[in-house]
């Protein structure tokens, strides 16, 4: 997309493959082995403004997509890339790309894991979530920022967003404010639907007729993904509520986190 020249990270997918080898390699190896002799880093406060940061930018962001296109025209059907320079376009790209950048801001969260350790949240979910989603998100910003059947799981994901960092902000600032953390038990369930409705928005593609989207490689890769973590969401709520073993604090499913 030629609107995105000179754009941060844009202009080839190796600088976000170096950032996310070295963040696996952070968490995954180097961050553990510096760690280990180590007492774990207190870092209520840093966290607190980590996590309501992250709710506010998530309210920002589903601002700017609605705006962009979600609540000012789009069908929730096929909805194919604009490629104009249109206000109303070039507002969905810098959303696309802010998203996208999001993503980086994000992986801060294992890193926190790590500084004190709680290796034990480190999961291959987790991990595999946080560098899977910065890494395709590249190539949409590059090649197709600003469609309805490419943006509807990020409109929905700051949203989910938005809920999920609040949580872990209210946990963050202590004990005496866990009473007004009632709602917790629903957090997998938005989860859940979350990814039930990513994989029937673009399952859409697949049933309708004649839908002219100009990468349809992208619309199977968000459907496989939207699939995946509802399976695995689902295998979750299997064995913690169906079965009872369900864990004490937070859910152990990879993504969610204890803090």
């Amino acid at each position: 997309d030629p609107r995105l020249e000179g754009w941060p990270l844009m202009s080839s997918p190796f600088p976000t493959t170096f950032i996310i080898g070295t963040y696996i390699c952070f968490v995954t190896s180097l961050g553990p082995k510096l760690m280990e002799n180590r007492k774990p880093f207190e870092l209520r406060q840093i966290m607190t403004f980590y996590n309501f940061s992250v709710v506010a930018l998530s309210l920002y962001m589903t601002y700017e997509f609605l705006m962009s296109g979600w609540a000012t025209g789009y069908s929730f059907r096929c909805d194919i890339v604009d490629y104009s320079r249109s206000p109303t376009a070039l507002r969905m790209v810098r959303t696309c790309w802010l998203y996208y950048f999001s993503k980086f801001i994000e992986l801060l969260d294992t890193i926190f894991f790590v500084l004190r350790k709680k290796n034990n949240q480190v999961t291959f979910l987790h991990v595999f979530h946080h560098s899977i989603m910065p890494w395709t998100w590249w190539f949409g910003v590059k090649f197709a920022a600003g469609s309805g059947l490419g943006t509807f799981h990020a409109l929905l994901n700051c949203i989910v967003h938005v809920v999920m960092y609040t949580y872990y902000g209210i946990c963050s600032l202590g004990p005496a404010y866990h009473k007004y953390l009632w709602w917790k038990k629903y957090m997998t369930t938005i989860q859940l639907v979350q990814f039930i409705m990513i994989t029937v928005h673009i399952g859409q593609i697949y049933i309708m007729d004649d839908c002219p989207y100009q990468y349809p490689i992208f619309m199977f890769i968000i459907w496989l993904y939207g699939s995946l973590f509802l399976v695995l969401f689902l295998h979750f709520w299997y064995h913690a509520y169906t079965k009872g073993q369900r864990l004490p604090k937070m859910a152990r499913n990879g993504i969610n986190k204890d803090q």
